[in-house]
């Protein structure tokens, strides 16, 4: 599998975007939160956004620094959230607190919550 994040999964429909707030089921690892929802795309086999609140990181570079680092830690795991049964899914991950971390805490965790997440749908 290539670690890539290219412009075909990121997730840029609002109607997407709409529905990943309505309808979506979510998993949490501290501090970190992934929203996902099932959904029909053309290509590929998922969509991700990233979001870091201006409530916790009120400077944009702040908030810019933990974006970069929530994708490259999806790139470099992407793996995870592809599903075995077939279904294509569009994902939101959210940093949700006001500690800093570090890159290699972010990892483990990413690393944690998408592992979590494959539990969730193998039992549903």
């Amino acid at each position: 599998m290539a670690f890539t994040y290219p412009k075909s999964e990121k997730l840029k429909s609002k109607r997407t975007i709409d529905l990943l707030f309505s309808e979506g089921k979510s998993v949490s690892k501290y501090p970190l939160r992934l929203v996902y929802v099932p959904i029909e795309l053309e290509e590929g086999d998922l969509k991700i956004g990233v979001s870091v609140s201006k409530k916790y990181f009120k400077k944009a570079v702040d908030r810019n620094y933990f974006k970069r680092v929530l994708r490259e830690t999806y790139r470099l795991n992407k793996d995870l959230l592809l599903c075995d049964s077939g279904k294509k899914y569009a994902f939101m991950l959210f940093y949700q607190s006001k500690d800093r971390l570090d890159y290699a805490e972010i990892h483990l965790k990413t690393i944690a919550l998408f592992e979590k997440f494959q539990i969730q749908i193998k039992q549903v």
